[in-house]
């Protein structure tokens, strides 16, 4: 199979998402090079003060937490290129969330066993497109159970709602998780470069403020998408 080029997209949200993951810090970028995964990167909402949930109390510090607390759940999940819906996948359930230390330690024991369950039970509900340019597949990972609006063979346009964001499959916070790759099989697939077209970045507290024309965020970082050019 040819290897594919980068791929442009646009930010598939509105508002302002924190960058985690991201192949601007390392690659494979999830330290692990499967299911098609090597240049993907992911976003979480963050409000006003740069926080990803409304809150802080006990349960953040031991237990796990309801998924609703967070800003990115249930926001609307835009389709990052114009293309045609070639895969979704809809029903797995959404986690509550997980910051606590002592939360997470069951989580990461179950990794192996998500892993052997297959690609549903790690990407969560998802969508993958066609993208009209490159060819190359383009997923969304990590909906909201329930909240899919496209099919297989729907077009889409750049900015289109696909879903709302959620926390499902091998998800610790609500977030989407964005790769392309050159197959819609993610058993097989392998990954292409991805880079990210007219964006706002910032780090916290507003220092280094830039705007990008093409670029991949910075791990760390907090972006917004920029008006296309005229």
């Amino acid at each position: 199979m040819m290897a594919l080029a980068s791929v442009t997209l646009a930010l598939p949200f509105e508002g302002r998402w924190l960058v985690q993951n991201s192949p601007a810090r390392r690659v494979p970028s999830h330290g692990v090079d499967v299911l098609g995964q090597r240049y993907a990167i992911d976003f979480v909402a963050v409000d006003d003060r740069d926080r990803t949930a409304d809150r802080r109390d006990w349960r953040t510090v031991v237990a796990t937490e309801p998924a609703s607390r967070f800003v990115a759940f249930g926001m609307p999940i835009l389709a990052p290129v114009d293309g045609v819906v070639i895969a979704v996948h809809d029903g797995e359930p959404d986690h509550d969330a997980r910051r606590s230390q002592l939360a997470l330690v069951g989580y990461i024991a179950g990794q192996s066993a998500r892993l052997r369950a297959g690609p549903a039970a790690v990407a969560g509900n998802h969508v993958i497109l066609r993208d009209g340019r490159s060819g190359a597949c383009v997923a969304l990972v990590h909906l909201r159970a329930g909240s899919l609006r496209v099919r297989i063979g729907d077009r889409v346009t750049t900015g289109a709602v696909l879903a709302e964001c959620g926390n499902s499959g091998n998800s610790t916070q609500p977030h989407v998780h964005v790769q392309a790759m050159d197959s819609d099989d993610l058993r097989s697939a392998r990954g292409v470069p991805i880079r990210f077209s007219r964006y706002r970045q910032w780090h916290r507290g507003g220092r280094d403020i830039r705007d990008v024309d093409a670029g991949i965020p910075e791990d760390g970082a907090i972006v917004a998408s920029l008006a296309p050019r005229a």
